[in-house]
């Protein structure tokens, strides 16, 4: 019976050992999947558009009233009143201001769990690591 308790106590540090360089590993995979994120460059594209949408709007305010635009919709594009094409350009605006937004809070969010995986991971190895971008 205490060859059993043994063999039991052997398997559960085995396990323990297991789940920690599990979690070890988890935690790298986390902070190199927070390294390659690419909200930084979502948030870049979003920013661009939000720009090239404003340029559009000026352009549109020269714009003969009586005359009707080209907009893009999808992959075609369609002949639309001015007024139309600037409520839809409002709207358009509207949305990508809210998409930066949340891709700022999650750039943010993400540096702030690169930071806390770092310490940790740090912690760990001390110098055999480095962790710096």
């Amino acid at each position: 019976m205490s060859s059993l308790s043994m063999s039991h106590i052997v398997f559960t540090l085995c396990n323990s050992s297991r789940k920690t360089k599990k979690t070890l590993q988890r935690k790298l995979h986390g902070y190199a999947a927070a390294i390659t994120g690419n909200h930084k460059a979502n948030k870049e594209r979003a920013q661009t558009e939000r720009e090239q949408i404003d340029d559009l709007s000026m352009e549109l305010e020269l714009a003969d009233e009586d005359q009707p635009v080209l907009y893009k919709l999808g992959d075609s594009f369609v002949y639309i009143s001015l007024e139309k094409a600037q409520s839809q350009i409002e709207a358009d605006c509207n949305a990508l201001d809210a998409i930066i937004d949340g891709l700022k809070s999650r750039a943010e969010d993400c540096e702030r769990s690169m930071s806390e995986l770092k310490v940790h991971l740090k912690s760990k190895f001390k110098d055999s690591i480095n962790l710096d971008r």
